[in-house]
This record gives structure tokens, sequence and C-alpha cells, in this order.
């Protein structure tokens, strides 16, 4: 039996997921997972690890469609809601789904590959029989989960968890922080990436918790939903959090007082999915009280380090391992960092969170693990007086110019600091004599910023070898459906 059903018939009565205004409990959940089940294996005793993807918005039916796919043996491929036509081709060719299920406001944007015959094409709104049949017992080593990379290098690779992995992925955030029956987490971020399906959805139902969805995104209905004192649990990415902030700072000082006293009573937010700004982070706090936990992940592995439930969050800071993950930091030459050296290398883990494969990539998988049994995360990072703290990914935020490593991430944030610039993103940008020269594109009010003043200003913060010497100005910096900055993209915008 899946680990989830077992825990989820403690539960039976409690509310578990919220949805299109809707209240669907834990029994509701495992009785249509069951029937979800059941119509996919038609008469089979097991998919036996056969992939099926669904396209459905998040909500009820997107978790018992995923529960259902685990009870019948086979593997979840979600598929996100926002990819045109050709990406979800791509992921449906790519795992041989044997079948996609939908929700009908897909139609359109499926017709295409419908209509080549792809697949089997199913609408999810009412799939399920209630014809009785036994259903197989799954063990945890066995595949659960392809979740697809956001493909900055190259095309998007299939990375395959297992139901050990995802147990031990949502264990120790669980343990770490101190999720209960009593949480009931407000549910905004998309359901084809770890953040939102395991540390959020996850975490909440493996607790007998609720997982609340909004129909929609707006800063209105969040704040409304803070307000009602129903939520106590939330987690987003920076660029969601600075949209509040935004929309906060527009409304009249009554409505701020309210919000502010609601979210104090919260017991736990969460960043990550990208840096968080410590301009972003201290405007929150002002707002909320809370000190937003920031955390370390990736789609192979899930989280591996967290800063303390209970504890000094420092800024800037991802903090220590969660149990049972084992970290380590190796340089440039291959060497394993000191514990109480300022050298900075790549992280590199181990431990069962850690993913199985890519899917159908043997080399690719090789390549990304150690000879001894590490996984290469490719971010770069400093243990600071106890803390982690990352530098930036390798390949796009490490900036090599002159002989120096010069990290985009620590620039950005100096760059935010003025008040003239709203949003950054910094890049290498290559360079016959330098290597790389840094490149910085700047978000800011028309004619707001002089560059000259702007360099002037930076060199009292900054040394000289980390002043960015090309500068573009953007409405808005290219970012994927999480929020992150494309940085390749953002290159090319220098041009």
């Amino acid at each position: 039996m899946i680990e989830f059903v077992a825990r989820a018939n403690q539960f039976s009565e409690r509310t578990a997921v919220v949805s299109d205004g809707d209240q669907y409990s834990y029994r509701h959940l495992l009785e249509a997972s069951s029937r979800i089940a059941r119509a996919l294996l038609d008469g089979r005793t097991d998919l036996d690890e056969a992939r099926i993807a669904f396209l459905v918005p998040p909500g009820f039916t997107y978790v018992a469609l995923q529960w259902g796919i685990w009870r019948a043996g086979g593997i979840a491929v979600p598929l996100c809601t926002k990819h045109p036509t050709p990406s979800l081709r791509y992921v449906i060719e790519d795992t041989g789904a044997e079948r996609v299920l939908f929700s009908r406001g897909f139609t359109d944007v499926l017709s295409p590959l419908q209509t080549e015959g792809l697949t089997t094409f199913t609408p999810a709104e009412k799939f399920g029989v209630d014809t009785p049949a036994d259903l197989p017992d799954v063990a945890p080593a066995r595949r659960a989960l392809i979740l697809y990379t956001s493909g900055t290098t190259g095309r998007p690779k299939g990375v395959v968890t297992t139901h050990a992995n995802i147990r031990a992925q949502i264990t120790a955030l669980v343990d770490a922080w101190r999720w209960s029956a009593s949480d009931r987490i407000l549910n905004i971020l998309p359901l084809h990436h770890v953040h939102g399906i395991i540390n959020v959805l996850s975490c909440a139902l493996w607790s007998g918790g609720c997982c609340e969805f909004l129909p929609r995104f707006s800063e209105a209905a969040v704040f409304d939903r803070f307000r009602s004192g129903e939520i106590n649990v939330f987690m987003a990415v920076p660029t969601i959090y600075f949209k509040l902030i935004s929309y906060y700072d527009t409304l009249p000082e009554d409505s701020q007082r309210d919000i502010s006293a609601a979210l104090r009573e919260f017991r736990l937010m969460v960043s990550g999915s990208a840096a968080l700004p410590v301009s972003v982070l201290e405007r929150w706090r002002g707002i909320s009280g809370h000190t937003l936990l920031e955390r370390y992940g990736m789609t192979e592995m899930g989280m591996a380090i967290s800063n303390p439930y209970a504890g000094e969050r420092r800024p800037g800071h991802i903090g220590q391992p969660l149990d049972g993950v084992r970290v380590r930091l190796i340089s440039e030459a291959g060497t394993q960092v000191p514990a109480n050296s300022t050298e900075s290398g790549e992280i590199q883990v181990r431990g069962d969170n850690v993913f199985r494969e890519y899917w159908g990539r043997p080399e690719a998988t090789a390549a990304t693990f150690t000879d001894d049994g590490w996984f290469r995360t490719g971010d770069i990072a400093v243990l600071d007086a106890g803390a982690y703290r990352i530098l930036g990914r390798n390949s796009v935020d490490i900036i090599k110019s002159g002989g120096y490593k010069i990290s985009a991430l620590e620039i950005e944030e100096v760059l935010r600091t003025h008040p003239e610039i709203r949003e950054c993103g910094v890049v290498g940008l290559p360079d016959e004599e330098w290597g790389e020269i840094i490149g910085a594109s700047l978000v800011a009010d028309p004619g707001a910023v002089d560059l000259d003043q702007l360099t002037t200003w930076l060199r009292e913060r900054l040394p000289g070898y980390k002043l960015p010497r090309r500068y573009i100005f953007q409405d808005d910096l290219p970012r994927n459906v999480m929020g992150k900055v494309t940085k390749q993209e953002l290159k090319l915008a220098f041009s």
C-alpha cells in the first residue's frame, strides 16, 4: 500500500483539500483516487511503471489523479499548465506516456497532439470507475514521479524519483518545519515543480493538514485568505513576495494593519526556488513580523539544506543540511573544502532524497554523480560561520573575469538596495581581454538612473573588479514559470 494512503486513513474525515470553494476530506481523496486507479488499470493487475501524464489546474482533481496513478503502480508525469503545445509534446514523447488525462480548459493546446494520434487523451473530470478491483502493492523502490528541469542548458531532462525518494524528501521537511494536522497552507505554486508538489502539497497531506488552492492568483485574493485567520503556513518564490509587498503598499492604512495583524499569527513562512533579495526579506519582516525561512533544493533532490525553524535565520544564507542529508563542498581543484575554511566549492549531496536517474539518459545520469556516489548540484557556495551561503550556479552566476571568480548574486543584492532600481539581473558576457565582463540589466523608471552616478555609488560598496561594464534597461527580466530569472535568455538581451 502507498504510504500516503495508509496515513490518509488516519485522517479520514479531516479536510485534505480546498479548491474552487469546495472542501474535500481525506476520505473523498481516497475514494476518488481508488476509482481513478481502477480505471487506469482497466483489467490489468499493475501499471508496472507506465507513464501517465496529466494536465489539470491545481486543485482536488490534480491530487486525486496523482494519487490514483501511484495507487495503480504508474509513474505520474504532471504537465505544466502554462506550456505551449511544442513543450507539452516534448514531455509526452520523451516519457512515452501511454495516456494524457486533461481538463477541458486545455483542449485547444492539446488538440494538435490529439490530431497527430500521439497517445491516448482522456478528459479527467469524470475519469474513474466504481467496479471493485484489487490495487497492486507498490514497493518503495519503484519509480513514482518524473519532473522536468527548466532546460536552461539544453533540452529539459526528466528527473525520476522513487516512492522512497519522495518519502525521504517529505519526512525531512515535516520534521524540520514541524508540520502537523492543524496546519492549513495556501498553495499558489505550480504543480509541475518540486516546490509546490513536495514542500507544500505533499507535506500538508502527509501530516493530515489541509492544502487550499485559489481559482486564480491575485494579490487581493491572497491577502483576503490571509485575513480570514484560517491559513497558518505560506510558501512562495521571491517574485510573489515582491508582488505582495508592492500591492500591500497601495492599500489604505487600516487594510495594512489588518493584514499585518493576521500575518503575525502565522506559524511559518518560507521562500525558495530563487535567491531571496535581502531587501525583500527585510520589507516582508516589517509587514509580517516573520523572517522568511530560506532553504535550498533542486528537482533532483527535493530540499537538502534549510535555515532553522527555531533559531537564527541569517539573510542571504540557506542554513544547514536537513536530517538524513549529507553535504560537502568540492573546490575547483577537486578537493573537499575543510569545514573551517572560507573557500568556495560546488555543493555535492548524498542521501535517500536524491533522485534515481534522468529518464532515458544514462550518460547524463552518470555525469551528474561522482565516482563515489555524490550528486553534483552545479551550485557554488561557502560555509559561513556554520551556515551555507549560495554564490550562484557555476554555469551562469559565477563570472570569471581577469582571474577573479565573481558572484553575480552578490552584485545583484547591492544593486537592489539602490532606491531607484526595482529589480536587476547580472550576467557574465564574453570578452577577449577579460574572459568575461559583467553586464547588468536594470528595471527602473525611464531616466531615473544615471549610470555615471550609479558607478560612483557602486564604488562605495563594491571593489572595482566587481563593477558592471555594460548596462541595459528592461521593463522586466526574462523568467521561467517559477519566477526565476533565466540568465541564458538575459545574456541574449545584451547582443
